[in-house]
C-alpha cells in the first residue's frame, strides 16, 4: 500500500467469476459504472479509479445467503462461489471526508446485482491519509489520567434502573456508587434526556455528587453521560457537562452518524464514549454488513476515545473469540506510520455485558493486557455483600489473574472474591 492510496477488502458471495464481479465493485466506487460513458477516459480511469489487488477463492456455498431479483430475472443460478476481495482506492478521490469515505467502502455495493452476499472484513489506511482525520482526545492515556487509574483495568459500573429515576434519584445512586469504589460510571444507552431526568437537572445534580466525593477521598469519578441527541443539542449537553466539572460523553454512534460524532469531537476535549447499540444489524450475518475492524476504523476517525467490545461469556450473541478480535482492534494502531511519529490513536475497549469477577480470567487469558474498561452492573450491584464488596471482587479477580494466581486460591484470602465466585458461579454456570 502507497501514501496515496488506502486498501478495503470483502467477503463476496456470487453465482458469477468472483473476479469480475470484484471488478464491478472497483468500478462502481470510482469512476466506472456497469458500461463506459461519455467522458470515462483512460487518462480519468488510471487516475482515480480503484483497483482490485487480490481474490482468493473460498469455498462454496450450497444456497444463496440474500435474495437477488436481478440474478432471478436472468435466470443466474448457483453454485453460490464466496471469495475474499481486496481494492485498492486512491486517497484523493475522498479527501478529508469521512462520510464519503464511509461511502465509497460501503455505499452501493450491497445493492449490487452480481452478489447474494458482502461484508466489508478490513480498511487499511497510509499514516499520512489517517492523519487528516480526528485523533481520540483521550485515548486510553488521557482516560487512565483523568480517572487516576494508572495500572489494571478501569472498573465501571453502569446506572440501573435505565429509565425511571429522577435527577435527584440518580445522583443518590452515583454517589453510592462512588462510594463503592468504582472508576467510571455511565448512563444506560436509552437514557439520554427524558422528560423525568432531563441532562440540564441530572448534570448538575450527578457532577455535585462526584465533587462531593472528590473533596472526601481524593478520586474523581469519570461519569459517561449520554447526550444522544442532534448536533447542536449535543454540543450544549457537552458544554454543560465541562461547566459542571465532568470528564465524558457518551453518544449512541449508529444513530447520531459520523457527521454528528465529528463535529461533537471538534467542539470538546470531553473523552468520547462510543456505544455502538445497533451495531448486531450491521453484523450479525456472516455474509453482510460490516466486520468490526473496519467499523471501529471509520469510527476512529470520527475520534472517539473508548469503543464498546460487548464482554466475555455475555449476555449477547456475539462469541467470545469475536469480542476478542474486536479488543484487540482497538487497542491496535490504525497505522505503523502514526506510531512512528509518536500519535496514539489507540482507543480504550469497554466490555460489558454479563461480566463480574469470574469473567475476569477469561479477559486476562485473551488479552494479555489490562488496558481496557471492565464494565458489570448485575456483577456490582447484585453482590451479595453490596455494590463495595462487587467492586472489590473485580479488582481482587484482576490482582490474581495479572499475578498468575488462580480465583479459587485467590479467594481463599478474598472474602469479597469467594463471594462473587459462590454466588456469580452459580448464576452462570
Amino acid at each position: 500500500m502507497t501514501h496515496d492510496r488506502f486498501e478495503a477488502t470483502y467477503l463476496i458471495e456470487t453465482p458469477l467469476d468472483p473476479a469480475k464481479v470484484a471488478e464491478v465493485m472497483a468500478g462502481e466506487q470510482s469512476s466506472g459504472t456497469f458500461t463506459r460513458v461519455a467522458g470515462e477516459t483512460d487518462e480519468l480511469r488510471s487516475r482515480t479509479r480503484a483497483v482490485v489487488t487480490t481474490v482468493e477463492e473460498l469455498e462454496a456455498a450450497a444456497s444463496p445467503s440474500l435474495p437477488n431479483a436481478w440474478l432471478a430475472k436472468k435466470g443466474i443460478s448457483g453454485p453460490w462461489r464466496r471469495a475474499r476481495v481486496a481494492i485498492s482506492f486512491p486517497v484523493d478521490n475522498v479527501g478529508a471526508n469521512l462520510a464519503t469515505l464511509a461511502s465509497i467502502v460501503a455505499g452501493n455495493l450491497y445493492d449490487l446485482g452480481e452478489v447474494t452476499g458482502l461484508r466489508l472484513d478490513t480498511i487499511t489506511l497510509p499514516a499520512s491519509f489517517r492523519r487528516r482525520f480526528q485523533i481520540p482526545r483521550q485515548g486510553i492515556a488521557g482516560t487512565r489520567t483523568l480517572t487516576g487509574v494508572m495500572e489494571g483495568p478501569m472498573v465501571g459500573s453502569i446506572i440501573k434502573p435505565n429509565v425511571g429515576l429522577s435527577p435527584q434519584e440518580t445522583a443518590a445512586l452515583v454517589a453510592r456508587l462512588c462510594e463503592a469504589g468504582l472508576d467510571f460510571i455511565k448512563d444506560d444507552e436509552i437514557s439520554a434526556d427524558p422528560v423525568h431526568a432531563p441532562l440540564a437537572q441530572r448534570v448538575p445534580a450527578v457532577m455535585e455528587a462526584v465533587r462531593r466525593h472528590q473533596d472526601r477521598t481524593g478520586k474523581a469519578v469519570m461519569i459517561a453521560f449520554n447526550i444522544t441527541d442532534e448536533t447542536d443539542a449535543m454540543k450544549r449537553h457537552a458544554d454543560l457537562v465541562a461547566r459542571e466539572g465532568g470528564t465524558c460523553v457518551m453518544a449512541s454512534l449508529n444513530w447520531c452518524g459520523f457527521s454528528a460524532i465529528e463535529t461533537l469531537r471538534r467542539a470538546t476535549d470531553l473523552a468520547l464514549h462510543g456505544h455502538r447499540n445497533g451495531y448486531g444489524a450491521l453484523s450479525r450475518h456472516p455474509q453482510l454488513g460490516i466486520s468490526f475492524q473496519a467499523y471501529q476504523t471509520l469510527w476512529r476517525l470520527a475520534g472517539v476515545d473508548h469503543m464498546h467490545v460487548h464482554g466475555l461469556q455475555g449476555k449477547f450473541a456475539q462469541e467470545d473469540e469475536e469480542v476478542v478480535t474486536s479488543a484487540k482492534d482497538c487497542v491496535t494502531p490504525l497505522s505503523q506510520g502514526l506510531v512512528e511519529q509518536g500519535i496514539d490513536d489507540r482507543v480504550l475497549p469497554a466490555f460489558s455485558s454479563g461480566q463480574w469477577a469470574g469473567t475476569a480470567q477469561p479477559t486476562w487469558d485473551a488479552t494479555g493486557h489490562a488496558d481496557l474498561l471492565f464494565m458489570a452492573g448485575g456483577g456490582i450491584l447484585a453482590h451479595p455483600g453490596g455494590p463495595a464488596a462487587g467492586v472489590a471482587s473485580i479488582r481482587q479477580a484482576w490482582e490474581a489473574v495479572a499475578a498468575g494466581q488462580s480465583l479459587a486460591d485467590a479467594a481463599a484470602t478474598q472474602p469479597e472474591l469467594q463471594q462473587a465466585l459462590d454466588f456469580f458461579g452459580k448464576v452462570t454456570g
